[in-house]
């Protein structure tokens, strides 16, 4: 199966990348490595996609590219859309049109996170984004979905949603986390951390095996079907401020944490307070691990980056 990734530079796309580097399915050649300058959100049309198929031949296309700055994208909503909306929906077209099946990884903030019956949000429950970084991957989903909906052939859409991603290389929650609470530390005061927003903390490369195990079955979508929606995030919940006390606890900084609301900070951008996904069933029958589990195999990156925070 010949994979290309788009935005394979960033976060996600360098795990999608290592995941299919190691799948059997890839081939000899590997995945396909698809970003800036080539691929490029601001620029992107649906003929230039066309072409990068025609060059490549791929048979399915991951599109991780996305302009994921939520506080950037409520300071220009415009940007927003066209960077993750129209430049997903140009993407889907191009691939709907020429038979090449597409994983659009799309966010949790499709749903306004005003939930308080303790449950996660499923794939069929009604998307209503609480901001513009997900208004934006909403007209993503729409765009996509019309695309494959519309064109001839068989092939299948998957929407992959997901929360509260972090990993390689770094600059991410728990580093950021661990440089303030050293800050906090020198100074004497406490880590104050949010107490009022829950999410399942999700491991890049756990998402990455996940959506290359979707690939690896061929389950993108139920028989019969073109479009389905999946949500993939680890195992488990959390509050800021419990992931913000696990970081402390493997980095063994020793500086007291303290709870507080989340509009402590003002925002230009604001997050959904129940950022929970309810877990799709993966093909092999087995749920993507506990996020406390996850966070354990990142935990030595992020030691070996203290020193630099």
């Amino acid at each position: 199966m010949r994979v290309a990734v788009t935005g394979s530079g960033g976060r996600l796309g360098r795990a999608m990348i290592q995941a299919l580097e190691e799948a059997p399915f890839t081939g000899p050649m590997g995945p396909i490595a698809w970003s800036r300058p080539e691929l490029d959100l601001d620029t992107l049309t649906e003929a230039a996609v066309a072409a990068l198929i025609a060059r490549d031949r791929p048979e399915v296309v991951v599109h991780t590219a996305a302009w994921t700055d939520v506080d950037g994208c409520a300071r220009d909503p415009d940007l927003a859309l066209r960077r993750n909306g129209d430049a997903a929906g140009a993407v889907a077209r191009a691939c709907a049109q020429r038979g090449v099946e597409l994983v659009l990884v799309s966010t949790n903030e499709v749903f306004d996170g005003t939930r308080t019956d303790g449950t996660g949000y499923r794939p069929d429950d009604v998307p209503n984004p609480p901001n513009p970084y997900g208004a934006s991957k909403l007209r993503a989903e729409e765009l996509a979905r019309a695309a494959y909906e519309a064109a001839a052939g068989e092939a299948r859409l998957a929407i992959v949603r997901t929360s509260w991603l972090y990993g390689p290389p770094g600059n991410d929650f728990p580093a950021k986390i661990a440089a303030a609470a050293l800050r906090a530390k020198a100074t004497g005061e406490p880590l104050r951390a949010v107490s009022d927003e829950t999410g399942s903390p999700t491991y890049t490369p756990d998402l990455a095996e996940a959506i290359a195990e979707l690939l690896g079955s061929d389950e993108l979508a139920p028989a019969g079907e073109r479009v389905a929606v999946h949500h993939l995030v680890n195992g488990g919940r959390a509050t800021r401020a419990d992931w913000a006390r696990e970081v402390l606890r493997v980095t063994r900084i020793d500086t007291p944490v303290v709870e507080v609301p989340g509009s402590t900070w003002e925002r230009a951008s604001t997050p959904p307070r129940w950022a929970v996904l309810e877990p799709t069933p993966l093909p092999s029958g087995e749920p993507m691990r506990h996020w406390r589990d996850a966070f354990a195999d990142a935990a030595p990156a992020l030691l070996r980056d203290l020193p630099r925070a």
